[in-house]
């Protein structure tokens, strides 16, 4: 997935350029700003007030104003300044291609991605991507900055879509791409995972993402992006009709008749059921788009709600300063 030259090309780049712009003014102020290292050490950022340890803290770390609060001696840590690199694992399977409504998963699916990237953008972090692309897991390298992230949607829209039905047995899973993004970057960051998760069994079973995502959880931040379709979950009563798996390109005809359609609700509702359920047991951020709806603004509303619940826990946890 070699990206085509973005200056030879001014439609694809007015494209997402477009594109760009459309996050950038509905989100500035949400998912734009600064943000704290990842580990405490010599830095210019503060950190939460501690009781203050004779003999091991330094007293010129002395935070006056809890400890005359408190009347105990308390010290503020400081965190370090380090350059933050997030990586996000963008699953391009075929399945990922159907839409029906005003987008494609894909598409939504893209946008989640340069969204967020956009987290990091303003202080100069860097960037870079993993691909789950027909198989094959693919490696998009960090960078930084505007033309970075032109170039890395270039790369993506380069990508061949179309399904193709080749049965092979070594054909990379989306276990597969989690395991080798904890294995190939171990630099601590924020992780951002985007796919729809059809493959998870709707009714009981192994989840086999479950296991190398939990351990991806364990030492970086992750973001789940889960991207729907409203047809995944409901299908309309019109009779007979020609179904197609794009992931293996069988194609049944099925009758929607009431009781097919049920049948078909109480599984895709197992299957979400089952995804939400892994993911909880995993500690990840779960955010959920859908085709059918304004995916900026289900965005925002998921930001806010985040940094909002970040701020009643902090409110409310003991031996908190105020």
């Amino acid at each position: 997935m070699n990206p085509p030259a973005i200056g030879t090309d001014p439609r694809l780049r007015a494209a997402l350029r477009r594109l760009d712009l459309k996050i950038v003014h509905r989100l500035d102020g949400l998912l734009h700003g600064e943000h704290l290292g990842l580990r405490l050490g010599p830095g210019s950022e503060t950190a939460e007030a501690r009781l203050y340890q004779p003999g091991e803290d330094d007293v010129r770390h002395m935070d006056w104003a809890v400890t005359a609060r408190t009347d105990v001696p308390h010290v503020r840590d400081m965190v370090a300044d380090r350059e933050l690199e997030s990586w996000t694992l963008l699953d391009l399977s075929p399945s990922m291609d159907f839409g029906t409504g005003a987008r494609s998963k894909h598409e939504v699916a893209v946008g989640a991605m340069v969204a967020a990237n956009l987290l990091t953008q303003r202080v100069g972090d860097r960037f870079g991507a993993h691909f789950l692309h027909r198989g094959t897991i693919r490696r998009w390298p960090a960078r930084s900055g505007k033309e970075a992230l032109l170039s890395l949607l270039a790369t993506v829209a380069a990508a061949p879509t179309g399904d193709v039905y080749e049965p092979d047995p070594d054909r990379a899973t989306l276990a597969d791409a989690l395991t080798d993004l904890a294995r190939t970057r171990r630099r601590r960051g924020l992780r951002v995972v985007v796919s729809d998760f059809l493959d998870t069994p709707a009714f009981g079973g192994e989840v086999a993402w479950e296991r190398p995502l939990r351990q991806l959880s364990s030492r970086h931040q992750v973001l789940v992006v889960e991207v729907l379709d409203p047809r995944e979950l409901d299908l309309p009563e019109v009779g007979d009709v020609p179904l197609r798996d794009p992931r293996t390109g069988r194609v049944r005809d099925v009758r929607l008749t009431r009781t097919v359609r049920r049948r078909y609700q109480e599984a895709a509702a197992a299957q979400r059921e089952a995804v939400s359920g892994a993911l909880r047991r995993c500690g990840v951020h779960h955010m959920q788009l859908r085709t059918d709806r304004d995916w900026v603004l289900d965005i925002a509303r998921f930001v806010l709600h985040q940094r909002r619940t970040a701020h009643h826990l902090a409110r409310h946890t003991p031996g908190t300063p105020r």
